[in-house]
């Protein structure tokens, strides 16, 4: 028997979180993905989830856990011990669609600094169909950590859940008027 690294423990204790709020019929997971890159030797973990129900503005949420080989070897290897960048790193996003206006993206970018801090970076990246004659675009929002989370921080790391369901509710809020 092996002994569990961190991306294993938050990975459990991640997709435990997810899974309860879909049995219980908050959500809906969409998409899920367990990947060994054997090139690099990292570890990813992603789930992609909507709330239930909603139709009218599907706004797909994806969490994305990573430890790359420094991070594993840190943790494993006493020669490598670092605590430093034992652990993972972190990224959200949320995918929607909404009319290509920059006041959109503005208000988009307000909601999530108001969120998710102004510590976090947030990214946003329109793409259309550029031979289709649609007034929409596809807007990924990404918002990314700046740093390792450490396994001791499971609890913060459960606690991302919540803010995302709460940033869902709230981009559908600021797309009701746009569609």
């Amino acid at each position: 028997m092996f002994d569990p690294t961190a991306f294993d423990n938050m990975k459990v204790v991640l997709e435990g979180t997810i899974y309860d709020l879909d049995i219980d019929g908050v959500i809906n997971v969409i998409d899920r993905n367990d990947l060994m890159n054997l090139a690099k030797m990292s570890r990813e973990f992603d789930v992609s989830f909507e709330m239930a129900g909603e139709k009218q503005f599907p706004i797909v949420a994806k969490f994305h856990l990573k430890a790359k080989l420094e991070n594993l070897a840190s943790e494993l290897l006493l020669e490598a011990k670092n605590s430093s960048i034992a652990g993972c790193h972190l990224e959200l996003s949320f995918s929607f669609m909404h009319k290509n206006e920059q006041v959109y993206f503005e208000r988009i970018n307000d909601l999530f600094l108001s969120i998710w801090g102004e510590n976090r970076s947030i990214l946003q990246t329109a793409t259309f169909n550029p031979f289709k004659k649609n007034d929409y675009i596809n807007n990924k929002v990404k918002v990314g950590f700046h740093r390792v989370i450490e396994e001791s921080q499971l609890d913060d790391l459960t606690e991302v859940v919540p803010y995302m369901l709460d940033t869902i509710k709230k981009i559908n809020y600021v797309l009701q008027d746009t569609h």
